[in-house]
């Protein structure tokens, strides 16, 4: 936990502690309804703080049997007991310490992941495969359902972009740092000189988010066309345009969707995914009025990549961060988690 939420729990006790002695007070309760008001304010401290003095007074305990060993002829004989304890304490104190980091309005929510290969080609669709394959990866290794709700395969190999809903708790809270540009260096296995190559990939994350369905849309402000969904041949392919795309022109948004057999479905969830978008763009449009924007949150652009992938060097770098592992293999397998945390603890943030 970060001294600013220490602080913030001990801000906590200090206050539960000035309405208990408040509540103690003659005359209380002649106000029955800011009574009532203060008294679950207290029920709410006292729930948010309980976990973090639990792991207090287990620590405690800890000492005092570190203490009691420090007194035996054979203190080994409570390591392990100690070091079980104190393993368990760890995973709680890891787990307090991110449902802490990811408290702003939308970080419980689904989300919604669209990745695109930049210029380059070949090489670039085949990168943008890559970063999907890590996603997927990652999703399925924390129990993060996936949909695919459009893709276009590359010329040659990869994919052009995707679009992908993530379904599961915190899904955008512990992505949304993953916006922006990524790039890789590697020794091409489309160059038949084996030459150095450097492709790029944005990846946008916003979250599905309830209040978008109070986003209105002018009829006016969109054009949506249909087409032949994509299928793997024979009668596998549909023979109707099923396949739905909505340009939203005052923001440029393009929004694909041919998941769905029907025409009708899978124009309501392409509607369902821009409205997201836009409520996004209107919430950080907000933010913006209220404060300055933060310092990461950068235009996506080539070259203002937020991580390098570096094949042949045995690196991954977040410049943001500055967390590095030389095991490439395993973050292309989508173990991402000590970048995802190192970025949600560097910019705590509520949104």
């Amino acid at each position: 936990m970060s001294w600013g939420g220490i602080f913030d729990v001990a801000n906590k006790d200090a206050r539960i502690g000035a309405l208990r002695d408040e509540s103690l007070k003659p005359g209380f309760w002649d106000d029955a309804e800011d009574a009532q008001k203060k008294m679950q304010e207290i029920a709410r401290l006292d729930q948010s703080c309980g976990p973090w003095h639990s792991i207090r007074r287990r620590l405690d305990d800890a000492a005092v049997l570190i203490e009691m060993a420090e007194l035996e002829e054979d203190p080994e004989s409570y390591a392990a007991e100690v070091r079980a304890e104190l393993d368990l304490v760890a995973q709680d104190w890891e787990r307090l310490e991110m449902a802490d980091i990811l408290s702003g309005p939308h970080d419980a929510s689904h989300a919604y992941m669209e990745i695109n290969a930049g210029a380059g080609g070949t090489e670039a669709c085949d990168w943008a495969s890559m970063l999907f394959r890590m996603y997927l990866r990652w999703a399925e290794r924390h129990g993060i359902k996936t949909e695919i709700i459009d893709e276009l395969p590359g010329d040659v190999a990869g994919i052009k972009n995707v679009t992908i809903h993530l379904k599961g708790e915190n899904a955008y809270g512990m992505l949304k740092g993953e916006h922006g540009v990524h790039r890789l260096v590697r020794i091409s296995p489309y160059d038949a000189n084996k030459r150095r190559h450097t492709s790029f990939a944005s990846v946008d994350v916003v979250p599905e988010i309830e209040e978008a369905e109070d986003v209105e849309i002018n009829p006016k402000d969109i054009r949506i066309d249909t087409y032949l969904s994509g299928g793997a041949g024979g009668q596998n392919v549909q023979k109707n345009e099923t396949a739905v795309r909505i340009t939203h022109f005052p923001s440029g948004i393009v929004v694909s969707c041919q998941n769905e057999r029907s025409q009708l479905k899978n124009r309501e969830f392409a509607m369902k995914v821009l409205r997201s978008r836009l409520a996004e763009i209107q919430r950080k449009e907000q933010e913006a009025r209220i404060s300055e924007l933060r310092g990461d949150q950068r235009a996506i652009e080539w070259g203002n990549h937020i991580r390098s992938y570096v094949l042949d060097d045995r690196r991954v770098k977040d410049h943001r961060t500055n967390q590095e592992t030389a095991n490439v293999n395993a973050v292309l397998d989508g173990e991402i988690d000590p970048f995802l945390h190192a970025y949600l603890t560097q910019f705590r943030s509520h949104g």
